[in-house]
């Protein structure tokens, strides 16, 4: 704050956050500590530039006025983002009751002989404020990795990568075994087939022969094997 006689003001230097093409404002607070009334007046080294609301007024004692400084949008940069315009707060003195419409130019005249306090201020210009980034969902303990969205806005798809990497190797491990099941029933049915067709040429022989004294029991025996392997082969 400013130590001046008449009026405290906070703060001494007006920041801006600069942006091309766009209106920006900044506040000062004045705060009376004296016991009297006091007119207030702004003045800028650059009129045309800065519109100040209220330029003028009156604060009771002990009391405080916000002031709000707006810049009117900007074209061009200046160079190195340097600003030399400069506000001078006059205060003064006024009659206990005075209000705004109370206020004339010669009450800030020294020349009529007024005791006239004056306070410059700076102008400076600061970065804008930069919005928060959003925090990226992660995984967190305990949990499933969840799909995140990067900067660019497009969506992180490792996740579904992984999952249908997972699945495809899962579908082709059950592939696999599917056809190892096959070719061994495959291979199984082959044998079964060949030693069928073996039995029944064996009894085909043993029929030719039965003739020449081979026991009926030693036939039926075989007959019996045959039917029970035809039986089996049919279940697979």
């Amino acid at each position: 704050m400013s130590n001046g006689e008449l009026l405290q003001i906070e703060p001494l230097e007006l920041q801006f956050p600069f942006e091309l093409k766009k209106q920006i404002s900044c506040s000062m607070r004045l705060f009376n500590k004296t016991d009297n009334f006091v007119a207030f007046k702004v003045k800028t080294t650059n009129p045309k530039k800065y519109c100040v609301r209220p330029n003028t007024g009156v604060v009771a004692p002990h009391s405080t006025c916000d002031v709000i400084v707006t810049m009117q949008a900007q074209k061009e940069a200046p160079p190195d983002m340097q600003c030399r315009d400069k506000f001078l707060l006059q205060s003064v003195v006024v009659s206990p009751g005075s209000s705004a419409k109370d206020i004339t130019a010669e009450m800030f005249s020294k020349d009529s002989g007024n005791q006239v306090d004056e306070c410059k201020l700076r102008v400076t210009y600061v970065p804008p404020q930069q919005p928060p980034s959003p925090v990226r969902e992660g995984s967190e303990e305990g949990s499933s990795p969840r799909a995140s969205v990067s900067d660019n806005g497009t969506v992180n798809q490792t996740f579904e990568l992984n999952t249908m990497s997972k699945g495809l190797f899962e579908q082709h491990e059950s592939s696999l075994e599917t056809k190892s099941l096959i070719s061994r029933l495959t291979e199984e049915k082959r044998s079964a087939i060949q030693q069928n067709n073996k039995l029944q040429q064996e009894l085909e022989a043993l029929r030719r022969k039965s003739s020449g004294g081979v026991p009926i029991t030693y036939v039926v025996v075989v007959c019996l094997i045959g039917i029970l392997l035809g039986y089996l082969l049919k279940r697979t």
